[in-house]
């Protein structure tokens, strides 16, 4: 597989690497602010509270977007507990780092979740074990079914546990590095490959990831590898060679044309088409401010 044109003369000569690795805070690329050794915020800054006992402070990036879809399709279950307020989080600036956020993630990573309606407010961090928490809290999207269960999760972790190869590897060195390298480039690629394999062999036989059900595993799968069949992170498409994964491509479409999918993708959007970006998000009427073409806009990735 070719790696992209590698490019511009700033790319460091080759050699072993040194002994030690001291922080260079300007080291270029898109991610150069966020990628720090230490944790910590770096200023004081107050987070907003809604009216309702879910606050979530996000933006929608795959693992934001899967909180997201999670909270619209308990919506549209009749869920009235799962109200929420959407906050937008720009990482791009910083915001992660801010006092109030690392109080709730002490990892500075979106999305955050605060549950409100506990008798002391409950903190939720990690994308994953926020799904988990709110199939539990309203019974729905994770089956009772210990053996379907446990597949669910098996798919829920399987998806946590890939995601770092995904954005943080392949991602990263493909679209987001100051130079690109062939190594890194291919290295990733081949782990981006082999679980969107894992992906269609299982879907051939399966409509959905854990089965004949929707789940929190489809949630989670979905932002992540639903974007790379629709090009919707990276651009990638093309070199992965994403339309060989039929039936990958069926799964994604199919997930893809629910109206809370639909909607949950456009909450905490700040790039792409602007009719199809909720901001922030404080009440289902938000949406009617945008026209059934908007949100039909948001579904196609």
């Amino acid at each position: 597989m070719e790696a992209p044109t590698p490019a511009p003369p700033s790319r460091p000569p080759e050699g072993p690497p040194p002994k030690g690795r001291t922080w260079e805070q300007e080291r270029g690329g898109q991610c150069a602010s966020s990628n720090r050794p230490i944790a910590g915020p770096t200023h004081g800054k107050a987070l907003p509270q809604g009216k309702h006992p879910l606050q979530l402070y996000s933006l929608a990036t795959p693992n934001g977007v899967k909180v997201t879809v999670m909270l619209e399709e308990l919506l549209a279950l009749g869920e009235s507990g799962a109200e929420y307020d959407a906050w937008l989080i720009n990482i791009g600036q910083g915001e992660q780092f801010g006092s109030d956020f690392v109080a709730i993630n002490p990892n500075s990573k979106i999305p955050a979740l605060m549950d409100h309606s506990t008798p002391k407010p409950t903190r939720l961090f990690e994308s994953g074990s926020i799904l988990l928490y709110l199939a539990e809290k309203f019974g729905a999207f994770l089956p009772t079914d210990p053996a379907k269960r446990a597949e669910t999760l098996n798919w829920l972790f399987w998806q946590m546990g890939s995601a770092p190869y995904l954005g943080g590897g392949f991602g990263h060195f493909y679209a987001y590095a100051p130079y690109k390298m062939e190594y890194p480039i291919n290295r990733f690629a081949m782990e981006v490959k082999r679980p969107l394999d894992v992906l269609d062999r299982h879907l051939a036989h399966n409509q959905f990831i854990a089965g004949d059900d929707y789940t929190i595993a489809d949630m989670a799968i979905w932002p992540w590898y639903g974007a790379l069949i629709n090009n919707a992170v990276y651009e990638a498409s093309e070199f992965l060679d994403t339309a060989s994964y039929k039936n990958m491509t069926r799964w994604t479409k199919e997930i893809g044309a629910r109206p809370a999918v639909k909607r949950g993708r456009m909450v905490n959007r700040v790039q792409g088409n602007p009719e199809s970006q909720l901001r922030e998000r404080h009440d289902a009427s938000d949406f009617d401010t945008k026209t059934q073409d908007k949100i039909e806009a948001a579904g196609g990735n």
